[in-house]
């Protein structure tokens, strides 16, 4: 988020604007790569049995060993990483709106405070 995002509420509500939809599509990687990554395994499982691997442990070392399935987890990494700065940014921003309405409505009470007085 840039300075420019927390001059006021109207560029805080563009920028949630703007990044919601790369918010989305980061999430929905995220939990692509969660489930493909189980697939994945399956078919590394798989693999180890034709390879002659006899016990299921030994298949399933195989496939947690595999530098396929390896190479998934860095790849879902990114993804949870992308989708969580992504997330506190609109965090952020939703945070700067929350803190204009607070001071608009602390103006709108110093006012009336000032009004009753005189």
């Amino acid at each position: 988020m840039t300075e420019a995002t927390l001059k006021s509420p109207e560029h805080a509500l563009a920028f949630i604007r703007d990044k919601s939809a790369e918010h989305a599509k980061a999430k929905s990687e995220r939990v692509y790569l969660e489930q493909f990554r189980k697939s994945k395994k399956a078919m590394l499982i798989i693999q180890a049995e034709k390879e002659g691997k006899k016990t299921a442990q030994e298949r399933e070392s195989y496939a947690y060993a595999h530098n396929e399935y390896v190479q998934l987890l860095d790849g879902l990494r990114v993804a949870v990483e992308i989708e969580e700065h992504l997330k506190y940014q609109l965090q952020a921003a939703n945070v700067r709106i929350e803190i204009w309405r607070t001071q608009q409505a602390n103006n709108r009470a110093e006012m009336n405070r000032e009004n009753m007085v005189t």
